[in-house]
């Protein structure tokens, strides 16, 4: 008789001091998903356009100021002939082809970005360099004991936490240097991508689990 295999994923749960507490389930949709590269860079240039504000801004040679009479005569200076002072070959003259106000947003469906960030969180699992954290709650909220914490489990270099809302350990960890703090539930690709160690607490498993 064939038994059924059941695609399960575990990772060691560390304490506070470093050591092993044991080990916990991971949702394997999201720590053992399909690494879409195609759609991790769709991802990522969605991120990266979305956050361009749009704003620059160049005017043309009929919004520059100047006078519009000829700035001398056509013929007989030995000079190229010109017509306006606004030229763009002329200091504070306009702008040709500058940039304008644009809006550079660009939008990925949910899915794909569910599927996005799964696919980041494999990646990163697959590496190494997610570190499950039990106990930081229980922390006295200090700046200096987060920052030690973190370096004792490992979580050194550029550094993601996700939490799953505790107040204490987002006002310990906000002003650590290199270290970015996000609630699990607004988790995206790119956070995900761009550090190199992301730190999850317990509670922060059971919102990914519940949210995406």
């Amino acid at each position: 008789m064939k038994t059924k295999k059941t695609n399960t994923l575990s990772a060691p749960v560390l304490g506070v001091d470093g050591k092993a507490k044991g080990r916990m389930q991971l949702p394997p949709e999201l720590f053992g998903a399909k690494i879409n590269k195609q759609l991790l860079a769709q991802a990522v240039r969605v991120y990266l356009s979305n956050q361009r504000a749009g704003t620059a801004s160049t005017k043309t040679r009929g919004q520059v100021e100047g006078s519009t009479r000829k700035i001398y005569r056509q013929k007989g200076t030995g000079r190229a002939r010109h017509g306006s002072i606004r030229a763009p070959i002329f200091v504070g003259g306009g702008i040709v082809f500058g940039p304008h106000p644009r809006d550079y947003r660009l939008e990925l469906p949910k899915k794909a970005k569910r599927a996005a960030l799964a696919a980041a969180l494999t990646s990163q699992f697959s590496k190494g360099n997610i570190v499950i954290v039990d106990g930081l709650s229980e922390l006295p909220p200090k700046t200096k004991e987060m920052a030690k914490t973190l370096h004792t489990v490992g979580a050194t270099g550029k550094t993601l936490l996700a939490t799953g809302g505790e107040v204490a350990v987002t006002r310990a960890a906000r002003n650590i240097a290199d270290v970015d703090v996000m609630l699990a539930n607004n988790l995206y690709a790119y956070a995900v991508l761009s550090h190199q160690k992301v730190v999850l607490t317990k509670d922060a498993i059971s919102t990914l689990r519940k949210h995406v």
